[in-house]
């Protein structure tokens, strides 16, 4: 294989952003009623938003966990949100239409990316439901602050903020522990968390576990879209069936773990996180491939010091990800013509994958499509809140992110055969960002905002290569060898 890196490949525009607006507020929320021929009519007056988010917090969330192991549909009561149902716990959510890439979504300050092809592993997959403390929506206007790299808005989530004891005296010692457990296929999940503290140093632990088998529908659904019902059991997988009220490949198991310790002062605020998941499966009834295994780690580092003249954030992170997909245990495994065809109801092991004469130019038979991907993402953000005036604030900050990602598809048969499949190798994203925002209090009802963005992202990656020497990439029709 052939490692050379292509430098003729252009970078992206340098995108500039700016965002002026001035909204009328209301201060206060007022309640009024009247009695009009017998009916008693009710007025009530709200606050616009203004430049704040659509904000969910842990009380909100108390009522949909239990129902969900998705973090993504926490949010689904959002207005102008909508979450696209993929996997058990990988919801994509879409605002106003626009949804995965097109948004910035942030967990604990982190800009996380999606590093599967399918993106099967999306940001808020990282996080369970129950270590949520609030999430933030930006659906409409979205301060420079706040967005770059995104056209479509801004979701920002974030887990409990470390906690430290009251006085020096009496540390503070915490622990829960809860579960839920959900009749359709037979979902279960727990969750823990522990803290220690004292007045300068906290020490915290989340972890949650949550698994499902498949779930099944409200009627034996199958029978209607078979032409033949008696073959509506089978699932192409040889010798495996399933009920015909079964949604198969709709069963998942993940686990995630978080570590966090903190040290604070009178002005100042130093933070580490340190986050694990381990996702045995995710099975997809709506793709052809289905997740089997996901390891994701992150390392998080923050700062926060309050000074005379205002506040400086700064923080610096690392992710590192291993993807896996192929077919579960409810697809098709072995296909091909020496499996007994694309319209075989019960295929048959066809052995060798090279095929009886062992030549890969006129192999007829293939087991599974292994795809293994690996993801690297390291960022740096530094932002800084002057306080001008008592009503005057100007926010000055900068971001950089390293994004680096291999992914590749192994020999398996048939037309996939004889090389492994390089779908992006050495693959390269460089983003830097740099804003200005001035925040000004006109008084009670007026507020303006006015912003500047500049974003340079740049793009690289090596030769990529087919599973044969074909132009035609041996009848896949994927690309030709050795592409650039």
């Amino acid at each position: 294989m052939q490692r050379k890196k292509q430098a003729d490949i252009p970078i992206r525009p340098v995108v500039t952003a700016m965002t002026l607006s001035l909204l009328a507020l209301s201060p206060v929320i007022a309640q009024t009623a009247d009695n009009r021929d017998g009916v008693t009519v009710i007025n009530i007056q709200a606050p616009a938003l203004g430049f704040q988010p659509n904000r969910v917090d842990a009380a909100d969330f108390q009522r949909m966990r239990a129902s969900t192991s998705d973090t993504a549909s926490l949010l689904r009561n959002v207005p102008g949100v909508h979450v696209n149902n993929a996997g058990g716990v990988s919801g994509l959510p879409s605002i106003h239409g626009l949804s995965d890439d097109r948004l910035r979504i942030k967990v604990d300050g982190m800009d996380l990316i999606s590093s599967c092809p399918n993106h099967m592993n999306p940001a808020l997959s990282y996080v369970d439901p129950s270590q949520v403390e609030i999430a933030e929506v930006y659906a409409g206007i979205t301060p420079v602050s706040q967005g770059g790299d995104s056209i479509g808005g801004t979701i920002i989530v974030e887990t409990k903020a470390p906690q430290f004891a009251a006085s020096a005296e009496k540390p503070l010692v915490e622990g829960e522990v809860g579960g839920f457990f959900r009749s359709n296929g037979n979902a279960f999940g727990l969750n823990l968390s522990a803290l220690y503290a004292t007045e300068s140093v906290s020490i915290s632990y989340s972890g949650a576990t949550a698994q499902s088998d498949n779930y099944k529908a409200g009627d034996d659904f199958k029978q209607r879209i078979f032409a033949d019902p008696a073959n509506a059991i089978y699932t192409g997988r040889a010798g495996h069936t399933l009920p015909l009220d079964e949604v198969g490949s709709s069963a998942y198991k993940t686990r995630n773990h978080s570590l966090g310790i903190a040290w604070r002062n009178a002005d100042n605020l130093l933070e580490a996180k340190i986050g694990i998941q381990d996702l045995p499966y995710q099975l997809y009834p709506n793709q052809r491939m289905d997740m089997l295994d996901n390891q994701q780690n992150s390392v998080n580092l923050r700062y926060v010091g309050y000074m005379d003249w205002g506040k400086l954030e700064a923080r610096a992170y690392h992710e590192k990800v291993d993807h896996f997909m192929d077919f579960g245990a409810d697809k098709r495994w072995w296909y091909g013509n020496e499996s007994g065809g694309s319209s075989a109801i019960n295929p048959t092991a066809c052995g060798d994958p090279a095929g009886p004469s062992g030549n890969p130019d006129t192999a007829s038979c293939a087991q599974g499509m292994p795809m293994y991907t690996k993801g690297r993402t390291t960022g740096f953000s530094v932002k800084t809140t002057l306080d001008l005036t008592a009503q005057d604030q100007l926010r000055i900050g900068g971001e950089l992110q390293q994004y680096r990602l291999d992914d590749w598809w192994p020999a398996s048969g048939a037309g996939m055969w004889p090389n492994t499949f390089w779908n992006i190798r050495d693959g390269e994203r460089d983003r830097a960002g740099l804003y200005l925002e001035w925040d000004r209090q006109i008084n009670a009802q007026w507020q303006s905002l006015l912003g500047v963005r500049y974003e340079r992202v740049t793009t690289n990656a090596a030769e990529v290569q087919g599973y044969n020497s074909s132009t035609d990439g041996g009848g896949t029709g994927m690309m030709p060898h050795n592409q650039k």
